[in-house]
């Protein structure tokens, strides 16, 4: 199965005073330095060849415990952050048929710090058998360390201490670290997050791989079509590399002006993948006060709240839209007889005909309003085409970031509120901040 995205520019060629091709030089010298590990933060390309080198021990291992997690509880909670949340659940959110009831509830914790939210979890896994999965490579993150340690307690108060071990699965580092002490000591099942491997780019990690299994998706079709993925994008020829020539057109529509790039998507199940690349690209490129703003939204609800700013607002954004090709269901529209609502010319047609519709016409629109757009068509919702746009998207980031000259794989200005936070709650060693 190689069913690779499509990338049609039409509608942003016509912006770009210089076309994508003529960066193929340099495209190319990026590509060997990203292969050859010369560039900046090349200590965390581990997620280059991760599709075909993943250890494949480990994730045997991850199937067992999803198998374990679906037969022992009703509900896993999912605790962790960043790269940490956003993979999984974009990938949950991906591969959800709505309204359908699940054999295995996965919820999240620690991916914010509101006590109202918690109070309310620990609540209802009151009535419910629970799992935990807690992912963090240090285990002192602020968010899910408190998480885990007020959701640990009620596992440990609800089953008792030695079947609380059984139940708690730990995504840590292979050797060192507060999670992974603990998790030797108290004897939890314990995955890798590797070295050079972060966070944002650790979905087909046990960090999301774990919880998706759990929630019975086919993460081995994840792992080839990131596969596939791989090798169509170890050839950086722009004409056969979709993820270059995406990196590309970003990187000449920034360099005209456009600082803003909202990924769009027409069907809800992208929204959770708009937050992961949200972080992706943003953690990635903004440093040295350069990088694109990356924004999101879904349409067509969006086109009813935003629509107004994209159409005829300030001309600084671009907009990459998300096509699905196929739809595995649909709903036809019936014919009334009094077609009050004035529908009838459209009874016996889907919506999925009218939602393509809508995103022709409103690319067209957008286009006339001088927003450029770029369109990524994907084959459809399934296992094989989430693993695919993953890599896609992380190879394309690398690039990205490399021809605006910054280290993808770093994220220094991250740590700047937490000193401040720290210092405010009078942590040890953070007294002098704030003077």
């Amino acid at each position: 199965m190689m069913a690779h995205i499509d990338i049609v520019l039409n509608d942003a060629r016509s912006f770009l005073s210089e076309q994508p091709e003529k960066l193929q030089e340099r495209v190319n010298e990026i590509h060997e330095m990203i292969h050859n590990k010369t560039g900046l933060g090349n200590d965390f390309l581990g997620w280059l060849d991760l599709p075909s080198n993943y250890d494949k021990d480990e994730f045997k291992r991850v199937l067992l415990s999803a198998d374990k997690i679906k037969n022992d509880s009703d509900v896993l909670v999912v605790i962790g952050i960043g790269g940490s949340y956003l993979g999984a659940k974009a990938g949950l959110e991906f591969l959800k048929v709505p309204f359908k009831d699940k054999q295995l509830e996965i919820v999240f914790a620690g991916h914010q710090m509101s006590g109202s939210y918690l109070n309310h979890l620990v609540t209802y896994l009151k009535e419910k058998r629970f799992s935990i999965n807690v992912i963090s490579k240090s285990g002192t993150t602020t968010e899910p360390a408190i998480a885990f340690r007020v959701l640990k307690s009620l596992l440990e108060e609800q089953v008792g201490v030695l079947e609380a071990k059984s139940r708690i699965y730990a995504t840590t580092d292979k050797q060192k670290g507060a999670l992974y002490s603990l998790s030797k000591s108290n004897g939890y099942e314990m995955f890798v997050i590797p070295d050079d491997i972060g966070g944002r780019f650790s979905v087909l990690t046990p960090v999301g791989l774990l919880p998706l299994a759990a929630d019975g998706l086919d993460v081995k079709k994840m792992l080839e079509g990131a596969k596939d993925a791989q090798i169509r994008f170890s050839n950086p020829d722009l004409s056969k590399n979709e993820a270059y020539l995406y990196a590309a057109t970003r990187y000449l529509l920034y360099k005209q002006g456009y600082k803003i790039e909202m990924l769009v998507g027409y069907e809800p199940n992208l929204l959770y993948l708009n937050e992961w690349w949200k972080q992706l690209y943003g953690e990635s490129e903004g440093k040295d006060h350069k990088g694109l703003f990356v924004a999101s939204a879904g349409f067509s609800t969006d086109l009813h709240s935003l629509g107004q700013y994209i159409q005829e607002g300030e001309r600084h954004l671009f907009e990459t839209v998300i096509q699905v090709e196929n739809i595995d269901v649909d709903t036809v529209i019936p014919e009334t007889k009094d077609d009050l609502d004035e529908l009838n010319y459209l009874a016996g047609k889907t919506l999925s005909y009218v939602n393509k519709q809508a995103l022709k016409g409103t690319m067209m629109a957008h286009n006339d309003g001088l927003v450029p757009n770029m369109l990524l068509n994907i084959p459809s919702f399934d296992s094989y085409t989430f693993g695919y746009l993953v890599y896609f998207f992380e190879k394309a980031c690398a690039m990205s970031a490399y021809l605006i000259e910054v280290n993808p794989f770093n994220q220094p200005g991250v740590e700047a509120y937490k000193k401040n936070m720290f210092a405010l709650l009078g942590k040890k060693g953070y007294e002098d901040i704030l003077k």
